[in-house]
C-alpha cells in the first residue's frame, strides 16, 4: 500500500476506531455520483427538471437543499455537453461543498469575504443564495486559479463580486466584514477515491502539517477582519481533527470566537462522523458526499 495512505489509515484508526475507519474506507472505494445545483440567478428548478425529463435523465432531489440534484447513470462529461451547463444554468458540485454557503446564510447588502475563492463554486453559490444582493470580496493568490474564478463568476452571472489577487493571510487590517467564508486549503483527506490515484497523489504527512499552519493563520486573520458579534464559517474537505477541531479549539481557548451550533435537523440524511466540537458538522465520505468539516463561529 502507498505509504501516504498507510499514514492516513493510521490517523483514521486513532481518531475514529476500526469500525468507523472501515466505513470511511468504504466511502473511499465508492464511485461518486454526479451532483449539481441549479444556478437560480439564471434558471429555476422547474426548468432544469423539464430538461432532465426530456433527456430521460434519472434524478433525485436533496432534502436539505431544494436547488440540488443527484443524477443517476450519467457522467459529468455527459452533463457538460448540455446547453444548461454551457449557459451556466447549473453548476457541477459535490453535495458536501454546497453546505458551507448554506450555513453562512448570506443576506441582502451584507459585506462578505470568501477567503479562498477559486474556482468559484461557493462564491457563485453565495451570489445565487442572495440573488446578487450581497457584496462579495473574493480572494485568490494564484493567477491561473483567478482566471478560472473569473470565468465561473461570469458564466454564472454572479454580480457584486470584487476579486482580489492576494493571499488572504495578508489582507489589510482596515477591511471589515459582516460574514466570512473560510473554506480553507487542506490535505483533501475527505475527497479520496481509491479508484482515482490523482485524488491522493499529493496527500502526505507533510501536507497535513503544512495545511495546519496555513489554516491557523487564515482563521486568525478571518477573526481579525470579521466585525465583532458577526459570524463566519470555517470548512475543509478533510476529516482529520488536526485540520478541523484542533484548529478551531485553539481560537475558542483564546476566547476569540464561540460556536454557533448548526441545526442538524436540517441535515438529517447526511452521513456523519463523530466530532468532538458540539455543533459542528463532520460529513462521512460515501457515494454522494465527500468527507467535509463545517463549523459556524461568532466573533466575541
Amino acid at each position: 500500500m502507498n505509504e501516504n495512505l498507510q499514514y492516513l489509515y493510521s490517523k483514521l484508526e486513532n481518531q475514529y476506531g476500526t469500525e468507523n475507519k472501515d466505513t470511511i474506507i468504504d466511502g473511499f472505494n465508492s464511485n461518486r455520483k454526479v451532483t449539481l445545483r441549479v444556478n437560480t440567478i439564471k434558471s429555476n428548478v422547474e426548468e432544469i427538471i423539464d430538461v432532465f425529463n426530456k433527456n430521460k435523465i434519472n434524478f433525485q432531489r436533496v432534502s436539505w437543499y431544494k436547488d440540488a440534484f443527484i443524477l443517476n447513470g450519467v457522467k459529468e462529461c455527459d452533463i457538460e455537453k448540455m446547453d444548461i451547463y454551457k449557459e451556466g444554468k447549473i453548476y457541477l458540485q459535490n453535495l458536501s461543498s454546497m453546505i458551507p454557503p448554506l450555513i453562512l446564510d448570506p443576506k441582502d447588502n451584507e459585506d462578505i469575504l470568501d477567503m479562498a475563492a477559486a474556482p468559484g463554486g461557493k462564491t457563485t453559490q453565495i451570489s445565487a443564495l442572495s440573488q446578487n444582493k450581497s457584496y462579495i470580496t473574493a480572494c485568490e493568490k494564484n493567477r491561473i486559479r483567478i482566471e478560472k474564478l473569473k470565468y465561473n463568476i461570469d458564466k454564472q452571472g454572479a454580480k457584486c463580486i470584487t476579486i482580489i489577487k492576494k493571499d488572504s493571510r495578508n489582507l489589510d487590517e482596515f477591511f471589515s466584514f459582516d460574514k466570512i467564508l473560510l473554506d480553507s486549503p487542506c490535505s483533501g483527506s475527505g475527497t479520496i477515491l481509491l479508484n482515482n490515484e490523482f485524488t491522493y497523489k499529493f496527500f502526505s504527512e507533510n501536507l497535513v502539517l503544512k495545511s495546519q499552519k496555513v489554516q491557523r493563520e487564515l482563521l486568525f486573520k478571518a477573526i481579525n477582519v470579521l466585525k465583532k458579534g458577526k459570524e463566519m464559517v470555517y470548512s475543509t474537505c478533510s476529516i482529520l481533527k488536526d485540520e478541523n477541531e484542533n484548529i478551531v479549539q485553539e481560537m475558542i481557548d483564546k476566547k476569540l470566537v464561540e460556536i454557533v451550533p448548526i441545526d442538524m435537523l436540517n441535515f438529517q440524511e447526511i452521513p456523519k462522523l463523530n466530532c468532538k466540537l458540539s455543533g459542528a458538522l463532520l460529513v462521512c465520505p460515501n457515494e454522494l458526499y465527500e468527507g467535509f468539516f463545517v463549523v459556524k463561529l461568532r466573533k466575541l
